[in-house]
């Protein structure tokens, strides 16, 4: 736990009868900063979102937002909610739907008003929402979530029913958020479209949380190779594999693959080869082979 953490979760188990739905998970969220939690259908994801909403009660462990018990006035002041499938009254306008919020948050509508135009959809402020597509309703729940500039974002499936481009553009919204000191919690599927807009990972497999740490951090953990593939000049392919060993790809190109503790050292082996190296490429693992890795490690946990 770090002292800026505005999501402290220590120790917390969430039981459904006989049933355990969170484990013992510990983890937190400071000012600024994005986690990404992942997980398949039934890790506790969801459960996990709904305590700190203060909707379940906590069979064991403590958990706080901004210092404040879920639940409570100052908490819910603290916090806003993304649901994956976002619901407003079709009859009422997008512009209505944020005034209403706003009153209910606290806020001044005609604060809240201009986030509209921060999600791209404020020349729909005057239709109803029955007129919205699917993105547009999405869009309008995240203007609904920043209302109030809240200091914990918790986001399910965010992106979902939006486009290539509205994806990026939301992602944008959401970095300038944890620039300005909004603490972000999100749950995804789609592993390569938040790879490079998080900071951490914690991954949650049966209720416990079996990872957690930076992609480079948790790559290394699990000691997932580095693939390099190195192209040859016209008629030295043979050399180069000679040299360097790994496997011939196209007749023209080797493939050799390390840890990332012996990059330097395959670079330095690479350089060695001089102008018989007309080209390199170098694959780091990705957040799918990371996920991968941890999931298929503890379902083999678990069978053994």
């Amino acid at each position: 736990m770090t002292d800026a953490a505005i999501l402290s979760i220590d120790g917390l188990t969430i039981r459904f009868g006989a049933v355990t739905a969170v484990d013992d998970v510990s983890l937190s969220v400071a000012s600024g900063e994005r986690v990404a939690l992942l997980g398949h259908n039934g890790a506790g994801k969801s459960t996990l979102f709904k305590t700190v909403l203060g909707f379940l009660k906590p069979a064991a462990g403590h958990l706080s937002i901004a210092g404040a018990a879920p639940g409570s006035n100052a908490a819910r002041q603290a916090v806003s909610y993304l649901p994956e499938q976002v619901v407003f009254p079709k009859v009422l306008t997008g512009a209505e739907v944020l005034a209403h919020f706003a009153r209910l948050k606290g806020v001044s509508p005609k604060t809240a008003l201009p986030l509209l135009e921060t999600v791209g959809i404020a020349d729909a402020a005057d239709r109803t929402v029955g007129t919205y597509s699917k993105g547009m309703r999405q869009r309008l729940g995240l203007a609904q979530a920043l209302i109030g500039s809240p200091r914990l974002l918790l986001l399910d499936e965010p992106t979902s029913g939006l486009d290539p481009v509205s994806r990026r553009e939301f992602y944008d919204v959401l970095e300038a958020s944890a620039r300005a000191g909004t603490a972000v919690l999100l749950s995804s599927h789609s592993l390569s479209e938040i790879e490079n807009r998080i900071d951490r990972i914690a991954i949650l497999t049966r209720g416990r949380l079996r990872a957690e740490g930076s992609l480079a951090d948790l790559s290394r953990r699990a000691g997932l190779p580095i693939r390099i593939r190195v192209e040859a000049a016209e008629g030295r392919v043979e050399a180069v594999h000679a040299h360097l060993g790994g496997e011939r790809f196209n007749g023209r190109s080797v493939v050799i693959t390390c840890r990332a503790e012996e990059k330097v050292g395959a670079l330095a082996r690479l350089a060695e080869l001089g102008s018989d190296v007309s080209d390199i490429d170098i694959a780091l693992p990705d957040l799918d082979d990371v996920y991968r890795h941890y999931s298929a490690a503890s379902v083999q946990g678990a069978v053994q």
